[in-house]
């Protein structure tokens, strides 16, 4: 028998990077997996390298937008009857550069897709939870949400909304059986850092794609980044019957980043 038989997971961002590494993690365990992402095709492509079958179904739709968010939380309950984790992976860094050269429309994207998409899939999620007294809700933070660095200041300032957000609603749900939670991933090998990191260094002022890394590593005990591997394990702990009595924590895994 596996951890999350009979159990449904629901993850926006699920098609790729961390929030495919936890679909993989949830399949292998016997979970039934709703994987969202934006694009149609690479939604097909991921389903046939799951190979699946019917455990895995995928819903398009934008995580910036309340509309798909919910409707992905929805969709997973009338396709498969029942919700029973909830993943909020989507975000990311979507403006690189400092406070002053920020437009409000570049705040608002990095607000919607990192913070309100959490706010609106926990919402719909918990309104399903409550009622039947258990579900896990996990949410991909980051460590910039505890610390901050120049050039990501929207990102930051969600991450550290998001966490805020973790805790107050644990406390919410804490006697009903559900459980809330944020993972903080330190720089993890994504396709996204190797696809646009060299330009997201470029434009934050370092003057290489390894000053990148450093910059994010320096103050890791191991100085790599993650696997998505070792990330998706720890969402597979929240999302098991071993994880029932962890709530309301905002869980590192970052190479002995955080200070605390």
């Amino acid at each position: 028998m596996g951890k999350l038989d009979g159990k449904v997971a629901a993850i926006t961002g699920g098609t790729r990077s961390i929030g495919r590494g936890m679909a993989d993690a949830f399949l292998a365990e016997g979970a039934k997996v709703v994987v969202n992402g934006r694009n149609a095709e690479k939604g097909a492509r991921c389903l046939a390298e799951m190979g699946a079958g019917d455990n895995a179904v995928f819903f398009q739709g934008d995580a910036s937008k309340q509309a798909d968010v919910e409707g992905m939380v929805d969709f997973a309950i009338a396709h498969y009857g029942q919700l029973d984790i909830c993943c909020l992976n989507s975000g990311g860094v979507d403006k690189t550069g400092p406070v002053a050269s920020m437009s409000d429309e570049e705040w608002q994207l990095e607000m919607d897709w990192n913070l309100n998409q959490v706010f609106w899939g926990m919402r719909r999620a918990l309104q399903h939870m409550i009622p039947r007294e258990t579900g896990r809700i996990i949410v991909t933070s980051s460590v910039e949400g505890k610390l901050g660095k120049p050039g990501i200041p929207g990102y930051t300032a969600a991450k550290h909304a998001v966490n805020g957000l973790v805790k107050s609603a644990a406390h919410e749900v804490g006697t009903l059986g559900i459980t809330v939670n944020a993972i903080l991933p330190g720089l993890t090998e994504t396709d996204n850092l190797t696809e646009n990191g060299p330009a997201s260094a470029e434009a934050m002022g370092l003057e290489s794609y390894e000053a990148l890394i450093d910059l994010f590593t320096q103050g890791a005990a191991i100085k790599r980044p993650n696997k998505i591997s070792e990330v998706a394990a720890v969402a597979l702990l929240l999302a098991s019957t071993s994880g029932r009595n962890i709530t309301g924590t905002l869980f590192p895994v970052d190479g002995g980043t955080m200070p605390y």
